[in-house]
């Protein structure tokens, strides 16, 4: 028996996700979550086989999540989501991930992915595998913070009290950013990174 934590937060896709895969005769969903904290204590609380986890969730996101678990000894982690972007892809293979799958996909080839996992390989939705090579994600870890604060509308001056830095710092990883990204201010270079997936 192949046995899954879900961590999901929208609710129907959660509860249909946990319905048709209880369906499969093979495979137990053990516990649910709404958010990527719950998942963690989930998959500490039941040690399944499988985290299936979707990426974008308050809190912690499903990539965090598997960042986490990226050194677990026995939980391997599967992504389904609704983005089909290379840059989430090569987010999610740098965390570790054994499957990333997309959610408009037949219940039929995620339960084959989730048994293709457990029997230790690798599974990647065929739309997504040649693009995962295409291009690397161009931003550092501290780009990406100062991004993420200018997308919840933060003035330069506040992202660097939230972050710890000088207001300085935080202009620079902006202008790095911008650069890196063609973009020729701070809110395209948010929507830029955000429709790559480097966000």
């Amino acid at each position: 028996m192949i046995r899954v934590v879900l961590a999901e937060d929208q609710a129907m896709v959660r509860g249909a996700f946990a319905g048709l895969l209880d369906l499969e005769p093979d495979i137990e969903v053990v516990a649910v979550a709404e958010d990527g904290e719950q998942g963690l204590t989930a998959v500490a609380e039941h040690e399944p086989d499988i985290l299936l986890t979707d990426i974008e969730m308050p809190g912690m996101t499903g990539l965090e999540l598997a960042s986490r678990l990226k050194d677990h000894p026995t939980v391997r982690v599967v992504i389904v989501t609704t983005f089909a972007r290379s840059g989430y892809l090569r987010r999610a293979l740098d965390a570790g991930v054994s499957g990333y799958v997309l959610k408009d996909s037949p219940i039929e080839d995620l339960a084959d992915t989730l048994r293709r996992v457990a029997a230790g390989n690798r599974v990647i939705a065929p739309e997504l595998a040649v693009s995962a090579w295409a291009g690397s994600d161009p931003l550092t870890d501290r780009e990406r913070e100062v991004l993420r604060e200018v997308g919840e509308g933060h003035p330069n001056i506040e992202i660097a009290q939230r972050l710890h830095l000088a207001e300085g710092t935080v202009r620079n990883y902006l202008s790095s950013a911008i650069v890196k990204l063609g973009a020729r201010n701070r809110t395209e270079a948010f929507a830029k990174a955000q429709e790559m997936g480097y966000l």
